[in-house]
């Protein structure tokens, strides 16, 4: 997700998965004598499509360091404090380049290695709303106390703003915990720097209608840098987007996969259409896939489940989820009919079925400090469920 030369923001880590956990100390860098150089820091959160109702998040502050792995009582750490003190954020209401100010801090010029997401302990303050409605207390092992933890790397350049967009991944972030009735916040969080380039359009209404739910998302080099879900006149906005050259896949309930290939993105926003030529992905049968990931007999309540689909121009991501923190379950409901795919072009978008690997997915279970573990599905032909992956 390409800087141009001379940006005061070094390559950031796009698409990164943060789950709270116990944060270990460690040496760093910060402090020094004399007066610091300094540079100004602005924090702002956005949010992928979700698959809930609300979740809502309280932010008590942003913490950043100089150092990597530094423990919570060594010295050198800059706080960012929302303007108000700390801030209830509805993530539903972040899409299409909607952002939640978490504040801007006068901070020492230079590298950072360590970010920190406070979030309140307060009884209500994260919980998330199902879609038929019950509400449930969002459990973070650490991340009221010490802080989720980012694991990027960013400059702030002397005298200069540095502007950075917390994109929060709630669907991703949001975890069923077994039958505990239990849902736990194992944060998937993407840190991009707020820049003017975009991505817009438009997808038919009735995409976005009843119990019908879209995502548009942007790939950069095949990582998934930027998703929205459009708003009820179908429209969708792709924001902050660095420079180069994007796929965007639009995934619908009980249609096709749309994907519009080679995006070229710059300083400003890419309109692909118009509201008058709507993308309108065809009505397709869907499989449903099931199955678990363990080592052994344990489940790996860590790890997530994608789905890659080849086309003639490379291959997609078209879903990916989360399994059960408890169990180790996962559910996706694939398009089993072929993707349509448009080359974009200034003067109209023309799709057409892509047949490449016909209802043929690869499925990738992933999880930190493991190999990935892969199984192809046919959902023209399919194998008996579940599909389990075995470290």
């Amino acid at each position: 997700m390409q800087q141009p030369e001379g940006s005061a923001v070094r390559k950031l880590a796009y698409a990164m998965g943060f789950m709270a956990s116990a944060l270990l100390a460690a040496c760093g860098g910060g402090g020094g004598d004399g007066p610091q150089p300094q540079g100004t820091l602005k924090l702002s959160m956005t949010d992928a499509p979700s698959c809930y109702g609300k979740v809502e998040v309280t932010v008590e502050k942003v913490r950043v360091h100089k150092g990597s792995n530094v423990g919570d009582g060594q010295g050198g750490w800059e706080e960012i404090v929302p303007p108000n003190g700390p801030v209830k954020i509805d993530l539903l209401n972040l899409t299409n380049g909607a952002l939640a100010d978490l504040g801007s801090a006068q901070v020492d010029a230079g590298t950072y290695r360590d970010m920190r997401l406070v979030l309140s302990d307060d009884a209500g303050a994260n919980t998330v709303t199902l879609l038929d409605g019950t509400q449930h207390e969002l459990k973070t092992p650490s991340g009221q106390t010490s802080g989720i933890k980012l694991r990027t790397t960013f400059d702030v350049a002397e005298n200069a703003t540095t502007d950075l967009v917390l994109d929060f991944d709630a669907c991703k972030s949001v975890v069923k915990a077994g039958n505990s009735g239990q849902y736990i916040l194992k944060p998937v969080i993407r840190l991009s720097e707020k820049v003017a380039g975009g991505i817009e359009g438009y997808v038919d209404p009735s995409m976005v209608t009843g119990t019908a739910t879209t995502a548009v998302t942007a790939y950069l080099d095949g990582e998934a840098v930027r998703a929205t879900s459009p708003d009820s006149d179908g429209k969708f906005k792709l924001a902050y987007l660095m420079p180069g050259t994007y796929t965007v896949v639009i995934t619908s309930t009980d249609r096709a996969t749309a994907v519009v290939t080679q995006v070229p993105v710059d300083k400003a926003a890419v309109v692909l259409n118009a509201s008058s030529a709507a993308i309108t992905p065809p009505a397709s049968a869907v499989h449903t896939v099931t199955g678990t990931v363990q080592e052994g007999s344990t489940p790996v309540g860590d790890a997530f489940v994608t789905a890659w689909q080849a086309i003639a121009s490379g291959t997609i991501n078209v879903l990916s989820t989360a399994v059960d923190v408890d169990l180790g379950t996962y559910t996706l409901k694939l398009p089993v009919d072929d993707p349509v795919v448009a080359p974009y072009a200034s003067s109209g978008l023309a799709f057409t079925a892509d047949g490449t690997a016909s209802g043929v997915y690869t499925l990738k279970a992933t999880a930190p400090d493991r190999d990935a573990i892969q199984h192809d599905v046919d959902t023209r032909a399919p194998t008996a469920n579940p599909v389990d992956f075995t470290y």
